[in-house]
């Protein structure tokens, strides 16, 4: 285990220059790559990044941080189910491709949210890709302590530039649904739902969601 604030080489990271490390990557922790020469990271740079860590870039930075702690991962992958009759052309209302963790590479930044739906009109049906260059309709961020301010400001921001409709933010310690809609380039909050409220959430007002069903342990 590598103590809290001892630098190590990158490339016992796989990655290639210097890098700070946290002591436990089960905090979420969130590590930037230190580039003395100001270098742009590139899709070329993920590549090196190890299989328990997951990589973004965003303005030119390579960020990485662990894999998602058990209630993040929980949340996560409640919502999905709960918004599962979206992507069923049977069995549901349809009209929608709605994945987990998508590799998105938007105009030279890749970003990896924890939820992605695009509207069927735009994709007709699932291409056979690594990474999706169209921007979804609609994100969802799981927050973590160390992760949220990322979250909110800087992926957000992406997500604006590219057109992203609507953007949900859930935050497990919290207990909380924030639902962002689109406008003129910026963000409203058009919705807020905490606990065991059940919501009908845009772009997917059709489905009342249970919220007690994504903090359920």
């Amino acid at each position: 285990m590598v103590s809290p604030g001892r630098r190590v080489p990158k490339r016992r990271l796989g990655l290639r220059h210097w890098q700070l490390c946290d002591a436990s990557a089960s905090t979420g922790y969130t590590q930037r790559v230190a580039n003395p020469v100001q270098r742009r990271a590139t899709y070329a740079d993920l590549l090196d990044i190890p299989e328990n860590r997951v990589g973004e870039i965003i303005d030119g930075e390579l960020i990485t941080q662990p894999r998602p702690a058990a209630p993040h991962a929980r949340a996560a992958s409640r919502l999905g189910m709960e918004l599962g009759p979206l992507d069923r052309l049977k069995g549901g209302p349809g009209g929608w491709i709605i994945l987990d963790e998508p590799e998105l590479h938007l105009h030279g930044d890749a970003l990896v949210p924890d939820l992605a739906g695009w509207r069927r009109e735009r994709m007709p049906e699932l291409p056979d890709v690594a990474a999706f260059e169209l921007a979804p309709d609609w994100v969802c961020e799981v927050l973590s302590p160390s992760t949220q301010s990322h979250d909110r400001v800087k992926k957000m921001r992406v997500y604006a530039r590219e057109g992203v409709g609507h953007v949900w933010l859930v935050d497990p310690s919290a207990q909380t649904l924030e639902v962002y809609r689109a406008a003129g380039g910026a963000w409203l909050r058009s919705q807020i739902a905490q606990n065991a409220e059940k919501i009908h959430a845009e772009p997917f007002s059709e489905l009342e969601l249970d919220l007690a069903a994504l903090w359920e342990r």
